[in-house]
């Protein structure tokens, strides 16, 4: 829980640090082909041939190519439609996601999880349940492919550890998790790019390098790390942490207006549901398949 812990909270300055200085001023397409660069850049030098053959090699560039490449596509157009604390509301239906596909790839359901993730989303919910702009429709729906790439990816990457020796060094394997996102971004920039919106400002490119070095590179590798490290329950409550971590960012640095109420109601919610799962489905759960 430690190292999702930490990730939420790095990437809860990720939903305005875009919002504000990136979205509709620098060409998203460029901005998701920087980012994944420069998150290979920081990992492809760990890389050990020693570690890597074929079979692992394709499936951890497939699951980078969900989680960071299709993902980040679908993210940051998501943000030519909808507001910041949007975004954020409608993706607390990932949690949702990552509970079936993990009992997806195990041929299993465990209602216990969902409930839990249920309990999460509701927490979510009542955060950021507010007024939505004429672009509703089209932005939901960009934000649930993203959320679906996010779900796929970490809970395929869980999978793929599980099914690895369990002294793997994940750092001297994850550069191709990256690649894998190149794959993706490199065509789709060439292909639909704008190169009119390249940055202009020290600040841009410096919120790019941030994001592709720190949130991107140290950021996943940390998160899918955490992802392999606990039960499918947590892992998607962890997911909604986001949404007031984010909130709370907006609030203290860019002022936006919250409804207290809300959100210590919402954030109540999200912490008991991750002690039901940590204390008492994880349990049943166990006992369950005993």
């Amino acid at each position: 829980m430690g190292y999702l812990s930490a990730v939420t909270l790095l990437w809860a300055f990720s939903f305005s640090l875009i919002g504000v200085y990136l979205a509709g001023q620098v060409d998203a397409w460029f901005s998701v082909l920087t980012r994944v660069s420069l998150a290979a850049l920081v990992f492809l030098p760990f890389l050990r041939k020693q570690h890597l053959h074929l079979s692992l090699s394709l499936k951890l560039m497939t699951v980078g190519a969900f989680q960071l490449g299709i993902m980040y596509c679908f993210y940051y157009q998501s943000f030519l439609y909808l507001s910041v604390p949007e975004v954020l509301l409608f993706t607390i239906f990932t949690p949702i996601y990552v509970t079936l596909i993990y009992d997806l790839l195990h041929r299993r359901f465990s209602a216990w999880y969902l409930i839990t993730a249920a309990i999460a989303v509701l927490g979510a919910a009542v955060i950021k349940f507010e007024g939505i702009n004429e672009n509703f429709i089209t932005g939901f729906f960009i934000v649930q492919g993203a959320n679906l790439c996010f779900a796929i990816g970490q809970v395929g990457y869980k999978r793929i550890m599980e099914q690895e020796q369990a002294e793997l060094p994940q750092h001297t394997v994850f550069g191709l998790f990256y690649l894998g996102a190149i794959c993706v971004a490199l065509p789709m920039f060439l292909l639909f790019g704008n190169t009119d919106k390249l940055p202009t400002t020290g600040t841009q490119w410096g919120i790019l390098i941030y994001l592709g070095t720190v949130a991107s590179g140290l950021g996943y590798f940390v998160w899918n790390k955490g992802a392999t490290m606990v039960n499918a329950g947590a892992l998607a409550i962890m997911n909604n942490a986001l949404v007031p971590a984010g909130l709370i960012v907006n609030i203290v640095i860019w002022n936006r207006d919250v409804d207290y109420p809300r959100l210590l109601i919402g954030g109540v919610l999200i912490m008991v549901s991750l002690w039901v799962n940590e204390t008492w489905v994880k349990r049943k759960v166990e006992m369950a398949r005993a």
